[in-house]
């Protein structure tokens, strides 16, 4: 009998959102400087009639926490979310490094996709029209909307940003961004025509012949070609249009110093500065030799296509894509150098070990181009090898390219898929979403010699009940000591979580 009665001294029931686990106190001492290991009856959430302590916390969760205490060992539940689950821990005092490795990736998933969202939100990928608050935080005004003297430019600088740079904000925007997107394909269109033979016009030189009667002739060389003149037109209209919008953009900007540091904007001013410098080489160097030379930094314009990325959430995702694929792309041109070198140096000599007349790796640095291209599976064909032993490493090399070029391409494509699939999922997410407030319920304390267990004190009144008056501590601890008789066996985990087995009073009406 003395065993037993030590043996229920020794337990401790613990009731965690409406599931009770039964285990020794010297389990929960096991693990020191946590929750559990220091519980002692004054805690206020020490029921004294159900001999229990109360925690509304996940029972799942607890389950896995509470095995820890008994195993050593800490699980992750696939059930549960990973924020979730470090927040139980972080209340029961547990490190969450502590998880089993078996466990660790399943666990750390969540990381990589809060990590994803971060990314995601800085891309600024939604188009949900943002509310007044969030726009006056966003331009620096917010004190000032906050007292209700918002300036005709704070009412205005917002609406012209919207109107350029976020094409899916309104009807206008939307057509902002057509004339944006009209004008860049009509800009790069034209600096790409005006290359071809049949949209050049020969160029007339005027020449003085040195005669008697210092005659003037005008010769015209068809070696030396000028675009027509309807491309300068044309680039004029674009540039114009890509001048004004530069301009908007950065007087109606939120941030001046991002703006500007931007990479599609730098790619921006260069563009339509190099048209300004091409129209400054016309008018006061075109007699130069290297005029020509000058104009190949107008290719620069080319790379207005990627302002195509403000209007396309797909290319924002390409390109965060590449960014987040850094490493195995690096890792992947480290390879392929490092075969190019090799291949290089071993069909060079291979060439040379056997009489080979027809030999055209003459040097290593040709030996490049031609690993290059084998290794990329281009297979160009100016450069073959003519010997069995130069045949044979050929087909290593070719080998060797397919496998270091095919292991990195499964990375990028999930990471792309990655990010799409988590865009698809934010643009169905309702943006405006309740908001639960936490709110704490106070617990009635015992009054240490005042009756039973049954008489408390109302913690916002410090008061004791009424005789008379039904007390509302012994009200709870009734209806508690109530659900206690329905349970049926202690450290059953039940189906429905939160939700206890109701049988019949044995001892009936209360």
């Amino acid at each position: 009998m003395n065993l037993m009665n030590m043996d229920s001294e020794n337990r401790v029931v613990l009731n965690v959102g409406g599931i009770r686990h039964e285990t020794y106190k010297a389990t929960l001492k096991k693990i020191p400087a946590t929750r559990l290991s220091r519980l002692t009856e004054a805690l206020g959430n020490y029921d004294p009639v159900l001999n229990e302590y109360f925690f509304d916390r996940h029972p799942g969760v607890f389950a896995q926490v509470l095995n820890y205490y008994r195993t050593g060992k800490l699980h992750y539940p696939t059930d549960v979310c990973g924020p979730l689950f470090e927040e139980e821990l972080s209340f029961w005092g547990l490190d969450s490094n502590q998880v089993e490795p078996c466990c660790w990736m399943t666990y750390t998933q969540h990381r990589n996709t809060q990590e994803t969202l971060a990314v995601l939100d800085r891309l600024d990928l939604d188009t949900e029209k943002p509310t007044d608050e969030e726009v006056a935080k966003k331009f620096g005004f917010e004190d000032a909307y906050n007292k209700g003297k918002v300036n005709w430019w704070q009412h205005l600088k917002p609406q012209m940003w919207s109107l350029f740079d976020e094409p899916y904000s309104s009807n206008a925007a939307k057509i902002i961004g057509i004339i944006s997107v009209f004008f860049i394909c009509v800009s790069i269109i034209s600096f790409c025509l005006k290359t071809h033979p049949d949209m050049r016009v020969p160029y007339i030189r005027n020449i003085t012949v040195k005669t008697a009667s210092q005659n003037t002739s005008w010769v015209l060389d068809k070696t030396q070609t000028n675009a027509h003149v309807a491309f300068f037109y044309i680039e004029c209209v674009c540039n114009a249009w890509f001048t004004f919008e530069i301009m908007v953009r950065f007087i109606s900007s939120p941030s001046k110093l991002r703006f500007i540091t931007s990479s599609v904007n730098i790619i921006d001013y260069i563009a339509t500065l190099s048209f300004f410098i091409d129209l400054i080489l016309q008018r006061f160097a075109s007699h130069l030799e290297n005029a020509d030379i000058l104009e190949f930094f107008s290719i620069i314009r080319i790379m207005r296509l990627f302002k195509l990325t403000r209007h396309s959430s797909g290319l924002k995702i390409l390109i965060q894509t590449f960014r987040a694929s850094a490493k195995e792309l690096t890792l992947l041109v480290f390879f392929l150098v490092l075969g190019i070198v090799i291949f290089a140096s071993l069909v060079y000599y291979a060439e040379r070990i056997q009489i080979n007349p027809h030999n055209d790796f003459n040097s290593i640095p040709l030996g490049l181009w031609w690993a290059l291209v084998t290794m990329t599976t281009v297979g160009y064909g100016d450069m073959t090898p003519k010997t069995y032993i130069g045949m044979f490493v050929g087909a290593l090399c070719a080998l060797a390219g397919v496998l270091t070029i095919a292991l990195p391409v499964p990375v990028i494509v999930s990471n792309f898929t990655m990010y799409y699939s988590h865009t698809q999922a934010r643009a169905k997410l309702p943006k405006r979403r309740r908001r639960v407030c936490p709110i704490e319920l106070t617990q009635p304390r015992r009054v240490p010699g005042q009756g039973g267990p049954g008489q408390c004190v109302n913690a916002g009144s410090g008061k004791l009940p009424s005789s008379n008056a039904p007390s509302t501590g012994s009200m709870d601890q009734t209806i508690r000591r109530m659900n206690a008789n329905r349970t049926i066996t202690k450290d059953v985990i039940l189906p429905k979580m939160g939700m206890l087995p109701e049988t019949k009073d044995p001892v009936g009406a209360v």
